[in-house]
């Protein structure tokens, strides 16, 4: 869907619901329409690649590598001006400063088409300040589910592992991981001891 002025657009969900996937595509497809179109990411997630976007399923899209902290932010403003892109998309939103939800609606108000891809909660179960504020100030919103590994429900929920229990109340809210580290699971599988 092209969007002749700004829009905000927020995917969330949990872990392993392909909101990174949902991201590409979104992003491939105005490219497709000939908009000049660019994705970003922390330069913290390196799980998979320093220099690309990548998917748990491997789908993988070239993107600029930002620090998250205020300079990282301003970076994403300034190439997006900067470049003339029509188009954005911000993965793992939720690793930025507050400063991110307000640089991306002016962005939005600006014109440009913004899509920011992020955690809905921390491992705890509470929201990611960053995403639930994207999401108020949301066009649309997109929310994704995975699949429980435990019972196999729609999962909403990120659970923290380690050493294959779950990770204590106390633990760092922010620590990169995959499948070594997390599950989906569903309200009632859930675990924060």
């Amino acid at each position: 869907m092209v969007h002749p002025g700004g829009f905000l657009e927020v995917i969330t969900g949990p872990m392993f619901a392909g909101k990174t996937t949902e991201l590409i595509k979104r992003i491939e497809r105005q490219t497709f329409a000939k908009r000049k179109a660019a994705l970003f990411k922390p330069s913290i997630d390196n799980r998979y690649s320093e220099d690309d976007v990548v998917a748990h399923n491997g789908l993988r899209y070239e993107a600029f590598v930002v620090p998250t902290n205020e300079e990282g932010v301003e970076l994403i403003e300034r190439i997006t001006l900067d470049e003339g892109f029509e188009v954005i998309g911000v993965d793992e939103v939720q690793f930025f400063p507050q400063v991110i939800v307000e640089t991306l609606n002016r962005l939005a108000d600006e014109g440009i088409y913004v899509i920011a891809s992020g955690l809905n909660l921390d491992f705890k179960g509470d929201p990611f300040p960053v995403t639930r504020d994207l999401l108020v100030r949301a066009d649309n919103i997109v929310y994704l589910t995975a699949v429980c590994t435990v019972c196999g429900k729609p999962a909403t929920r990120s659970q923290r592992l380690i050493d294959g229990k779950p990770a204590p109340r106390d633990s760092p809210i922010i620590l990169v991981g995959s499948s070594e580290s997390y599950e989906a699971r569903c309200r009632e599988h859930h675990v924060v001891p």
